[in-house]
């Protein structure tokens, strides 16, 4: 193991080149912050057309010829800059498979690009080759910290090579698992010795994730709840028995945020600014500006009622149903408002429209992203509802936090690991930052707002909650840590 460790970071998307969810922010942040802790790093991703785009000082390393599905792929390995980056990235360059419009992943209609099988297997092909620097440009990966189900097979990959680097996988979301048929395991010329039970089949098919899981040297998850949670039958999707044989290298670490960005102090979406030490009134200030975005009332009774803020995809999966059944109850038995903004399902948005036709001077619902606004929302919100029935290590809990706007949780995955409830012994203990509920039911969840409400209503306790929340700290730099660790007892662990 060289003193610098050499880390190839492979993911299938990176922000702000490309992202589609919460992997894309990780595979900017973590980079970054293992580079500043001395790592020699260098990212690899696909060269999808929207990259290519937005990339300078293109310099063409080499070709690798890389088997796809009963062809052989000429692919270009690109270095590229971007300002965003302080370090090269390396882009894999294989037109057929990746100049295409849109998702990374779906056709505009929505449907997985029928090919996926064969574009993230030549991805992980060309990865493994560029890991023991097949091109011969004297940089040979100590550790390839591979991310999901599109890196999967790069661990099992790796292991087929002689003095391979140590791989470390990390899981995002277990509900996306890379499932594919043996049909498409033939075409691609997969080992045959990797069709079994212990191996990639899974179910008369194979998953590039339970490849991931079952191959690496050390499995990572994005919060320590979430590691436990997906050992069992309900949040593991099929895969919790591997998992289960796979407990002694598997680790959670949580994720954190850029600390940079997400700052009420500095924050270039705000107008007014505001810390820990000095909440008011810049805290006061957003509240207004957000409630006038939205065109609902800032007089002195819509400042005092508590504003609940919402930022999130509106799916199943963030608890929106929970969400649309308590406010009939909310709306009619307190004086709270709220302000919602995201997209997903149609019968969450359309929901969510009808309450804001309804209540238009206690809901505000924005149906897309903004960037801008999710940051006012964060600010100005007195509280941030945020009731996912998953969530591996969520970010905006943390935003929540920074931001003075305490949130309301389920116990579950990264939400668990962050929030402490604000019962009566955490706040004698002084560590109380938010409000937790432990039944995944509407009525649990309209006993814990009218419970954040009542702690609203008291300055003293409410302020202290605040004060809590915002000196925490949440920076990519006790992650990258964790990581570096693990890389360097992994190689300790190989070498004896």
């Amino acid at each position: 193991m060289s003193v610098t460790t050499r880390v190839l970071f492979a993911a299938s998307e990176v922000y702000p080149l490309v992202k589609t969810g919460g992997l894309g922010d990780v595979g900017y942040s973590l980079p970054h912050a293992l580079y500043r802790a001395g790592a020699d790093v260098r990212v690899v991703l696909p060269a999808y057309r929207t990259v290519l785009a937005q990339v300078e000082n293109i310099r063409i390393l080499g070709w690798i010829d890389v088997r796809g599905a009963k062809r052989t792929h000429s692919v270009r390995i690109l270095e590229v800059h971007h300002a965003e980056f302080e370090f090269p990235l390396w882009l894999v360059d294989c037109q057929v498979l990746f100049d295409r419009p849109g998702n990374p992943y779906l056709q505009p209609d929505g449907q997985d690009w029928i090919d996926n099988a064969e574009r993230f297997t030549v991805f992980a092909r060309a990865i493994t080759e560029l890991a023991r620097d097949v091109l011969g440009i004297n940089w040979r990966a100590d550790v390839v910290h591979a991310n999901d189900w599109q890196t999967g097979l790069v661990p099992a990959l790796l292991k087929e090579q002689p003095h391979s680097p140590k791989c470390i996988f990390t899981i995002h979301n277990m509900a996306y698992g890379g499932h594919f048929s043996m049909v498409d395991f033939n075409r691609l010329a997969l080992p045959r010795h990797w069709w079994t039970h212990e191996g990639v089949e899974f179910y008369g098919g194979f998953s590039m994730l339970k490849a991931g899981i079952v191959y690496a040297d050390e499995v990572t998850t994005v919060s320590p709840t979430y590691a436990r949670e997906i050992c069992t039958p309900e949040f593991g999707y099929g895969l919790h028995g591997v998992l289960q044989v796979a407990r002694h290298k598997l680790h959670g670490i949580l994720n954190g945020i850029d600390e940079e960005v997400w700052d009420p102090a500095t924050d270039v979406y705000l107008s007014a600014h505001y810390s820990a030490n000095r909440r008011q009134p810049g805290k006061a200030l957003n509240k207004q500006a957000l409630l006038n975005r939205f065109g609902m009332d800032t007089d002195d009774t819509a400042m005092q009622a508590p504003l609940l803020g919402m930022v999130s995809r509106l799916v199943e999966q963030k608890g929106l149903d929970l969400v649309l059944a308590a406010l009939p109850h909310l709306l009619s038995h307190t004086d709270a408002r709220f302000i919602i903004i995201g997209n997903g399902e149609s019968k969450y948005e359309s929901g969510l429209r009808d309450f804001a036709v309804e209540y238009p001077d206690r809901i505000g619902v924005f149906i897309g992203y903004d960037e801008s606004l999710a940051h006012l929302v964060e600010a100005g919100a007195d509280m941030f509802l945020m009731p996912s029935r998953f969530e591996p290590c969520g970010l905006n809990q943390m935003y929540s936090l920074r931001y003075g706007t305490p949130p309301v949780v389920y116990r579950t995955g990264g939400l668990a690991d962050t929030v402490i409830d604000a019962n009566s012994e955490h706040q004698l203990q002084g560590i109380a930052n938010g409000f937790v509920f432990g039944e995944f039911d509407a009525a649990t969840l309209i006993d814990t707002i009218e419970r954040a409400i009542a702690c609203y209503a008291q300055p003293r306790l409410w302020q202290a909650l605040l004060r809590t929340g915002m000196k925490q700290t949440f920076s990519w730099e006790h992650s990258a840590q964790s990581y570096l660790a693990l890389y360097r007892a992994t190689s300790n662990n190989r070498e004896r």
